[in-house]
């Protein structure tokens, strides 16, 4: 997938940049996202049960993308926020695991043991970036993936609906915060537009796999 480049435009702050990364590389432009299919129609049970099983299972453990960057993000105001934020995705956690309980099993689908040998790969893909020493791309990480759940958080309030879970409030602080944190951070710019594309990029491609296991059950 073509994406724009990580320059900084000039007058164009950190937190903007970011999030036009997460608007452009990650989640909510991807076809498969906003597909009347997935969360309306015959099929809507069997893809939502498939979105919210492989959400699960990228992001449904601890520690996760946020935990892992709090552990090497230095700067005071990404700490703070990380800290916030980490608290916030335990209340995610269990409503993604109560969701997945609902949804009952993994919907049967052609090739299922390359999608778990893939998500296996994003998972540890994540964990490497939001792991990494270069300083500012675990928060850029954090960041993108905070507001990428944002848009995400829609598929799982369609799949509460739609198999009978009370959705929960999200506690998550809007993409305003992400932007503020951003701005504020000491770290490189380069290095956290870096980790805010590569988070955006592992969740485009989480849905390019849900896409394409829709695509096999349909055959």
């Amino acid at each position: 997938m073509a994406s724009r480049p990580l320059e900084s435009a000039g007058g164009i702050r950190t937190g903007t940049l970011l999030l036009a990364c997460v608007a452009d590389s990650g989640s909510v432009t991807h076809p498969w996202f906003s597909a009347e299919s997935l969360r309306q129609g015959p099929e809507a049970t069997r893809n939502l049960a498939d979105a919210i099983h492989f959400l699960c299972a990228l992001h449904g453990r601890h520690p996760g993308v946020i935990d892992h960057a709090a552990a090497r993000t230095l700067d005071a105001a990404g700490r703070a926020w990380l800290g916030q934020t980490a608290e916030a995705m335990t209340d995610e956690r269990l409503y993604l695991t109560r969701l997945s309980v609902a949804a009952g099993p993994i919907p049967s689908t052609p090739g299922a043991h390359g999608s778990e040998a893939a998500i296996v790969a994003q998972r540890a893909a994540l964990a490497t970036l939001a792991q990494s020493d270069r300083r500012g791309c675990a928060l850029g990480a954090a960041l993108a993936f905070a507001a990428d759940w944002l848009s995400i958080r829609a598929v799982l309030d369609a799949a509460a609906r739609r198999f009978a879970v009370e959705p929960r409030p999200l506690t998550f602080g809007p993409r305003e915060l992400v932007r503020e944190v951003a701005d504020s951070a000491s770290a490189s710019e380069r290095a956290l537009l870096f980790g805010g594309q590569q988070l955006a990029l592992q969740h485009r491609a989480l849905w390019d796999l849900l896409e394409a296991r829709a695509q096999a059950r349909a055959l």
